[in-house]
C-alpha cells in the first residue's frame, strides 16, 4: 500500500512539456536518485495513448526507485498504468469518483487555491491537499491568485490532512513553505529546466532538511 513521505518531502512533477529531450522515465529516475519522496507525471497535451505511455513507463522506474507515482488528472490512466494514485484538479472527476475508480488504498491529492477550497476537503476521501500558488508561477498560462505564506499558515490551521505547497517554489524559498507549515513542496519548473535534474533534487532536499 503507498504512504505518503515523511515531512518535510519533495514532490516531483514531471510535465512531459518541459523535458528538454530527456524521456520521463530519465527525468522520474534523476529526480528519485536526488531525493524525490513521491512523483507526478503531468501529460496536459496530446493523446491518451500518449498519457498512458508517459504513465506507464514512469511506473516503471518510479517502482524500482521505490518512490510512489501519481498521475495528473486521470484516474482512468492511473489505473490502466498500475500508479499508485491520482492528482485532482478542481474541475476533474471529485475525489469520491477517483477512488470509486482506483480503490480504498490508492493515494488521491487534490488542488485548491485558496481557504474556502481547502476546507471544503474535509469531506472529501483525499489523502493530501495542495495549495497554491505560494509564489508567483510560469508554469500555468491563466495562473490562480498567489496566495503566499500567509494562505498557507491559513490552510494548515484549518486542515488536517497532510498540506502541500505549490507555484512558485525554489530550492531557496521551500523551507519557508515547510516553516509555514506544509508537509512537502511541489515542484515542476525549478527542477525540470535544470541541466542536472538529480542535482537540482538534491538542493531541494538539502533546503527542506533545514526545515525540520
Amino acid at each position: 500500500m503507498p504512504r505518503l513521505p515523511a515531512r518535510p518531502f519533495l514532490y516531483a512533477i514531471v510535465d512531459a512539456q518541459l523535458l528538454a529531450g530527456r524521456s520521463v522515465g530519465e527525468a522520474v529516475s534523476a529526480l528519485a536518485r536526488g531525493g524525490a519522496a513521491l512523483v507526478q507525471v503531468r501529460t496536459k497535451i496530446g493523446s491518451d495513448a500518449e498519457r498512458v505511455r508517459h504513465a506507464r513507463e514512469a511506473c516503471g522506474v518510479a517502482r524500482a526507485a521505490g518512490v510512489p507515482l501519481i498521475v495528473n488528472d486521470r484516474p482512468d490512466v492511473a489505473r490502466i498504468a498500475g500508479a499508485d494514485g491520482v492528482h485532482l484538479g478542481q474541475e476533474d472527476l471529485p475525489p469520491a469518483a477517483a477512488r470509486r475508480i482506483l480503490g480504498p488504498e490508492a493515494i488521491v491529492g487534490i488542488s485548491t487555491h485558496d481557504v474556502g477550497q481547502a476546507t471544503l476537503t474535509a469531506s472529501e476521501p483525499v489523502d493530501y491537499v495542495a495549495i497554491g500558488p505560494v509564489f508567483p508561477t510560469r508554469t500555468k498560462a491563466q495562473p490562480d491568485a498567489v496566495v503566499g505564506l500567509e494562505g498557507v499558515r491559513g490552510v494548515r490551521r484549518l486542515v488536517a490532512r497532510p498540506l502541500i505547497g505549490i507555484g512558485g517554489i525554489t530550492a531557496e524559498n521551500a523551507a519557508t513553505v515547510i516553516a509555514a507549515g506544509a508537509d512537502g513542496v511541489a515542484v515542476i519548473s525549478a527542477l525540470l529546466c535544470e541541466v542536472d535534474l538529480e542535482a537540482a533534487a538534491r538542493a531541494f532536499c538539502r533546503s527542506l532538511a533545514l526545515a525540520r
